[in-house]
C-alpha cells in the first residue's frame, strides 16, 4: 500500500470508530423513549393526581432505577417537564425481540381506555411488566381474563411525580414493595407463574446509572486518528527510503 493509498484508510478507519462509537450509546441504559397514543390509556399508579389515565398524546418512557427482578419507570410529558408516573415494572420475556418499540395492552370492555401491559425496547427480549395496586389488578384481571402484576404498596403521588433519582425513599419503597400475580378469580399466586424472569448473568449484566457526562470522547478518537496516520506517513518514508 503506498503513502497516498494508506492515508485516506486510514482517516476512514479513525471516522468509522466515531460513528460506531455513537451507534453504541444509542442503546441507552434508562431505555429512553419517546411514544406517541392515539387514545386514552390507563396507566398503573403511583400517578399525577387526574393521570390515572393518559389522554391521547406524546409521552417519554424511560427506566429510572433498574434492579436485578425489579425495575423503576417514568412517564413523561414531551418536554420531560412533568413526570406524570414512577411506576413499578417486573422483568418479562417475550417471544422474540424486534428492532422497534412494543407496548402491549390488556383487553377492556367496549369503551373503555386500555390498560397499558408491558413496554419492549427494541432489541430487547426482557420488557417491562407493569405492576397495578391490587384493587385495580383484581379488576383489570378479571376483565382480561390474564394474570396481572399486584402490588399492596402505597406511595404518594405528589411525591412519587417529583422524583429526580433511584435513591429517594419513594423509589425505595417501590424496590422493596411486595409483588404478586393477581388471577381473575382475585387469589395471589408467585409471579413467576405470570413472567419470565432474565436469568442471573443477564440481570447482573444491566449497565449502573451513567454519570454526567464531562466530556466528548471525539477528542480520543481523533488522537488515535492521528497516532494512525502519524504511522502511516512514517511507513511510507521507510518504504520510499528503501526504493
Amino acid at each position: 500500500m503506498t503513502l497516498f493509498k494508506a492515508v485516506p484508510f486510514v482517516l476512514s478507519v479513525a471516522f468509522l470508530g466515531v460513528a460506531f462509537s455513537s451507534n453504541a450509546k444509542a442503546d441507552a441504559w434508562d431505555k429512553r423513549t419517546t411514544i406517541t397514543f392515539s387514545g386514552p390509556v390507563e396507566i398503573p399508579g403511583v400517578h399525577l393526581k387526574g393521570y390515572g389515565v393518559l389522554p391521547a398524546g406524546t409521552y417519554v418512557f424511560k427506566v429510572l432505577d433498574s434492579g436485578s427482578d425489579r425495575h423503576i419507570v417514568q412517564i413523561s410529558s414531551k418536554d420531560e417537564k412533568t413526570v406524570y408516573a414512577t411506576i413499578l415494572a417486573i422483568p418479562n420475556l417475550r417471544l422474540k425481540a424486534t428492532d422497534r418499540t412494543v407496548m402491549t395492552f390488556r383487553e377492556r370492555p367496549a369503551g373503555q381506555p386500555e390498560a397499558l401491559r408491558a413496554w419492549f425496547y427494541p432489541g430487547k427480549e426482557w420488557g417491562e411488566e407493569f405492576v397495578y395496586p391490587r384493587a385495580r389488578a383484581i379488576v383489570l384481571a378479571k376483565e382480561s381474563n390474564t394474570p396481572v402484576l399486584s402490588t399492596t404498596a402505597n406511595i404518594n403521588p405528589e411525591t412519587a411525580t417529583t422524583i429526580k433519582t433511584p435513591q429517594e425513599p419513594a423509589v425505595v419503597q417501590l424496590q422493596q414493595a411486595p409483588v404478586a400475580a393477581t388471577q381473575p378469580s382475585g387469589e395471589e399466586v408467585v409471579i413467576a407463574q405470570a413472567v419470565t424472569a432474565p436469568p442471573v448473568e443477564v440481570a447482573q449484566n444491566t449497565p449502573p446509572p451513567a454519570l454526567p457526562a464531562t466530556g466528548s470522547s471525539l477528542p480520543l478518537m481523533a488522537l488515535f486518528g492521528m497516532l494512525a496516520l502519524a504511522g502511516a506517513l512514517t511507513i511510507g518514508l521507510v518504504q520510499k527510503r528503501a526504493l
